[in-house]
């Protein structure tokens, strides 16, 4: 399964302090999670040909084991992580499949 995260920063919240916790704290985390196969973090730039971009950042997470996802977001560092994520964003998960 592919998540897509679009979303947008908070009021208050700077893309420099965003993508300081983001590169420190969020990615590595949640790249060592046993049911991850990959993910990563894009900072919207524009609509191509149409201007600024609705969200701020778009992040990919592919999940090899769904039920093994759901292990491992119950765990107290992931509700930390999702916890000071959700202090910082406002966002939509979009669960996905090829077709």
């Amino acid at each position: 399964m592919r998540l897509i995260v679009l979303f947008s920063l908070k009021a208050g919240v700077s893309h420099e302090d965003y993508q300081a916790w983001a590169l420190s704290r969020d990615l590595p985390t949640v790249r060592a999670l046993p049911s991850i196969a990959g993910f990563d973090v894009f900072r919207a730039t524009g609509v191509l040909g149409r201007g600024v971009a609705p969200y701020d950042y778009v992040e990919i997470i592919d999940i090899a084991d769904a039920d093994m996802f759901g292990q491992d977001v119950a765990t107290e560092k992931m509700q930390e992580i999702a916890a000071e994520f959700s202090g910082m964003a406002e966002a939509t998960f979009l669960t996905t499949e090829p077709l």
